[in-house]
């Protein structure tokens, strides 16, 4: 098949659903000799933050000198966006390639009376079997939902499992406590391999240390609190950290949001791990080369200036949350237009809450997800906060309707869905 038969092939599975476990996965995978097996991993969950924190550590790690992949989800533009190596997209003719190959295992697969995997799986099972035969060095992992049932998780012995913030989110799948949430995010918590965790909230940090103890997997929890902020502006931000024992000076990020630099914090503990426990060389040079070239599309991301446009992923309260402290620090003296969807089946009272109070004017559109949130819904929620709200369906006008009713000065934010921020950061490059 060719590139866009290999993605029909894979988009059709949808329908398949999402199920948590292991047993599809790893059927398949067996049928494929089980590509995922002799892969150094450095294995990346949590509710906020995963892409930020595995991008930095795959960019220091490329900057040493090494091919490293990098499994992500979902897309911004390009489905190959999801698997790449030293930031480079899978190319088309491999993806077709090795799709075929995979749908001839998942024939096989049903001929012996096994349930179809999902999407997901199969598009994991694709990034292991690429990954392998391009022998990369080191595989960045970010996994999908939660971690204990995540098709990632077929791993065995990850060189270093990394839990950054958890917060509320996907709470059908994962539980309704913060303790339950933690539990799945632990699940990728193996036999004597070190763990790296984000300073979480007490019920989520008591869940994670239970875990590692169970299982004889040393924690380190990322020194959030030794952080020093030496500037902050909307062209980067710069900060005092700690790798390992040794304080590191005037680290630069040009990632925005100081929830970024968290996730740099979370970062530079796992490559410490890497260094100290498995004796890889990273070079001071590779650090700050790697954090200051690190890049992560759809995250506080400035697309545009006159007026500022800026696209961001966050679909969350916490995410929400970071994005509203960003606004208030970088731009409190810009009239702000918002441009918002999101799904239906998130907390859009608490995400609401957020950002609505900063906003001067508000235009509400669909992600293109059938998740989405009825336009009226959505409406009728704002106003509580006694705002009233342009609907747009589509996302180009969305857009357009944004840039008409705002002056050079303005701030326009475009939030509440990555299935939307994609589509709008097309857009957006497009009109450039």
């Amino acid at each position: 098949m060719n590139y866009e038969q290999a993605l029909d092939y894979i988009h059709s599975i949808y329908k398949f659903g999402s199920k948590l476990g292991l047993d599809n996965i790893n059927y398949l995978l067996q049928l494929m000799g089980n590509p995922q097996q002799g892969l150094k991993v450095i294995h990346v969950a949590g509710t906020n933050g995963k892409g930020s924190t595995c991008a930095y550590i795959r960019s220091v790690l490329a900057e040493q000198g090494f091919r490293v992949g990098l499994y992500t989800s979902p897309y911004l533009e390009e489905f190959t966006e999801r698997i790449q190596i030293n930031g480079v997209n899978i190319p088309k003719e491999n993806l077709a390639e090795i799709t075929t190959f995979v749908k001839e295992k998942v024939e096989l697969m049903l001929s012996h009376g096994k349930n179809h995997p999902t999407e997901f799986e199969v598009v994991t099972a694709i990034g292991f079997e690429y990954f392998k035969r391009q022998k990369i060095d080191y595989l960045v992992l970010e996994v999908g939902l939660g971690g204990r049932g995540d098709s990632t998780n077929v791993i065995d012995a990850p060189l270093v499992s990394v839990i950054t913030p958890i917060a509320y989110d996907h709470m059908d799948y994962l539980g309704d406590t913060l303790g339950k949430i933690a539990f799945e995010k632990a699940g990728i918590i193996k036999a004597n391999c070190p763990v790296v965790t984000y300073l979480q909230k007490d019920e989520a940090m008591e869940v994670i240390e239970e875990v590692s103890k169970a299982v004889n997997a040393p924690i380190n929890i990322a020194p959030i609190k030794e952080i020093e902020l030496v500037s902050y502006d909307d062209s980067g931000q710069c900060f005092h950290g700690f790798y390992g024992n040794e304080k590191i000076e005037n680290l630069k990020i040009s990632m925005l949001g100081e929830h970024q630099i968290e996730n740099a914090a979370v970062a530079l503990a796992a490559l410490n791990i890497l260094a100290s426990v498995h004796q890889i060389p990273i070079s001071k040079k590779a650090l700050y080369d790697g954090f200051m070239n690190a890049k992560w599309p759809g995250r506080l991301e400035i697309i545009t200036r006159n007026p500022t446009t800026v696209i961001d992923g966050a679909h969350n309260v916490h995410g929400m949350q970071a994005l509203a402290k960003t606004i208030k620090k970088l731009y409190a003296e810009k009239s702000m237009t918002l441009v918002i969807g999101i799904l239906g089946d998130k907390d859009v009272e608490g995400m609401l809450g957020e950002i609505v109070p900063l906003a001067s004017r508000i235009i509400l559109t669909k992600p293109n997800n059938p998740r989405a949130m009825a336009l009226d819904k959505l409406a009728e929620m704002i106003g509580v906060y006694g705002k009233t709200a342009k609907k747009s369906i589509s996302i180009s006008n969305a857009i357009q309707e944004a840039l008409d009713c705002s002056t050079p000065d303005d701030l326009i934010v475009f939030c509440g869905s990555l299935y939307m921020i994609g589509d709008v950061r097309s857009i957006l490059k497009e009109k450039k």
